[in-house]
């Protein structure tokens, strides 16, 4: 543990004297028991990075852990070109991303999922997007172009498009199909009104950011993805259930005005 400490320490001096103000993408990963399929998507993410002329830096944002996901993330430290580990709470994946958007420094900040399922070099379809004045660019699996390399099951398609219905009913995010894909994208001023006001901390955040982005008057534009199904999704029948009791919770946020 202090071995960790003192490495974290200095890599924060090393970063603030390196002239990293000047950060044009962050990378926001959410982490929870990632143990095993963190190290993979990191040495990709690096790899890309690596060959871009602009500055960056990636974020793990470990939520509260049981498994090595902290120790094997700060072991890779002096592998992975500006890497930073960000400690948080057990409290959900929308609460892990909302803090790395917050402390991230990029102009342009991006999350994504810590199993890879929607690669990093995605944010080359995004920047066209953001130099045409859009600040919110989204991923979706359910557009025009967008490649599901290995598609789930059924029953969780048909279950998925049901919440997503329920979602747009809910929400006024008609049109959007894909609310949950784990790919999406801000300028530095969207991230930091919208993450600072968002409230859901679990799987629902998604629908919640974007109801936030409109409310702001923010340019959203959808891109699509390819998108590679995790046979192990943390997303369960259970957890999909939640999520719909946070999207009702939002829209009575919204109608009781706790996001003015």
């Amino acid at each position: 543990m202090i071995v960790h400490e003192a490495l974290v320490f200095i890599q924060r001096v090393l970063w603030y004297d390196s002239g990293m103000s000047n950060v044009r993408l962050s990378v926001i990963i959410p982490t929870y028991n990632e143990e095993n399929r963190l190290p993979k998507t990191l040495k990709a993410i690096d790899e890309y990075l690596r060959g871009q002329s602009y500055e960056y830096e990636v974020l793990v944002v470990n939520g509260g852990s049981t498994d090595r996901t902290a120790e094997v993330a700060r072991t890779m430290m002096g592998e992975i070109k500006n890497l930073r580990v960000i400690d948080v709470e057990n409290r959900g994946k929308g609460y892990a991303v909302r803090q790395g958007m917050l402390k991230a420094q990029g102009e342009y900040r991006v999350f994504m999922d810590a199993d890879n399922a929607t690669s990093i070099d995605h944010v080359e379809r995004m920047w066209p997007e953001f130099q045409r004045g859009y600040e919110v660019v989204v991923g979706s699996r359910d557009i025009k172009g967008a490649v599901i390399a290995v598609p789930q099951v059924w029953w969780r398609r048909r279950l998925g498009d049901v919440f997503n219905l329920i979602v747009q009913l809910c929400s006024g995010l008609w049109g959007m199909w894909d609310t949950q894909c784990g790919f999406k994208g801000f300028t530095k001023k969207a991230a930091e009104q919208i993450f600072s006001k968002a409230r859901i901390d679990g799987w629902a955040f998604d629908v919640e950011v974007l109801m936030l982005a409109r409310k702001y008057k923010y340019r959203i534009k959808e891109i699509p993805v390819t998108w590679v199904n995790d046979p192990d999704s943390k997303v369960k029948l259970k957890g999909m259930i939640k999520m719909l009791f946070e999207v009702f919770q939002t829209r009575i946020n919204f109608l009781r005005g706790q996001y003015s």
